[in-house]
C-alpha cells in the first residue's frame, strides 16, 4: 500500500513538473538585436501603428519626430507572458537642424510595444503598451529594465518596438524617434540557447 501511494505521489509530482515545464515553453520572448533612428525629411511625418476606418481615414497613428534621428546601437527584449521589458539605446541624436549631433534638449523617452499593428479586428485589434518615462542622457543614451505600465494582453502578432518622446514634451509627446529592427520571436528556452550560442 505504501509503495502504491509513493508511486502515485511520484506520478503526481512528475506530472506537475512536466506541466510547469510545458508552461515555461510557451513564454513568448521577442528580441530586437538593434535599434535605429527614424530618418525622415525635416517636417515630414512618417507615422506607424496606423489604424484606419473603412474609407482609409486614420483613426489612430503614432506620428514621427519632426527631425531625423540616428543611433549608434541598441537592443530590446520583451517577455510577452510576464510583461517584462528591457531596452537600451546609445547615441540617439538628431541628424538635422541646428541641434544636429545632439538630443536637441530631449531628455526623456518611453519604450512602446505595438501588438497587431494596424489591425482593427475586434478579436485581435492593435494594442499599445508603454514603459514609464526613461531618462535620455545628453549623449543620447537610455536604459530601462522593468515592466510596462499595463500588462501585455495576448495575442501579440507582428510586434513593433518603438522609442518615443517622453510625456513632458507637450504636442510632440509620444512621437516615435527610433525603432527596434531584426526581431526574433521564440520561447524562453530558445532565447537562453541563443544567448549561450552567441557567447
Amino acid at each position: 500500500m505504501k509503495e502504491g501511494i509513493a508511486f502515485a505521489l511520484l506520478l503526481l509530482c512528475g506530472g506537475y513538473a512536466a506541466a510547469a515545464a510545458g508552461h515555461d515553453d510557451f513564454r513568448q520572448v521577442v528580441t530586437w538585436s538593434n535599434i535605429v533612428g527614424v530618418i525622415t525629411a525635416p517636417g515630414v511625418d512618417n507615422p506607424v501603428a496606423v489604424v484606419t476606418d473603412d474609407n482609409g481615414n486614420p483613426l489612430f497613428q503614432v506620428r514621427s519626430g519632426t527631425l531625423p534621428w540616428v543611433t549608434r546601437s541598441g537592443s530590446a527584449r520583451v517577455d510577452l507572458t510576464s510583461g517584462l521589458v528591457q531596452f537600451s539605446v546609445s547615441g540617439l541624436v538628431l541628424v538635422g537642424g541646428n541641434g544636429s549631433g545632439s538630443t536637441g534638449g530631449v531628455d526623456q523617452v518611453i519604450g512602446t510595444l505595438v501588438c497587431n499593428p494596424g489591425n482593427t479586428d475586434p478579436n485581435q485589434g492593435q494594442e499599445i503598451f508603454n514603459t514609464p518615462p526613461v531618462a535620455l542622457s545628453v549623449l543620447g543614451n537610455a536604459r530601462f529594465s522593468g515592466e510596462f505600465t499595463d500588462p501585455v494582453t495576448a495575442p501579440c502578432a507582428n510586434p513593433l518596438f518603438l522609442i518615443r518622446l517622453g510625456l513632458r514634451f507637450g504636442p510632440f509627446a509620444g512621437r516615435w524617434i527610433a525603432t527596434g529592427v531584426d526581431p526574433r520571436i521564440g520561447d524562453s528556452h530558445e532565447s537562453r540557447n541563443d544567448r549561450n550560442h552567441d557567447r
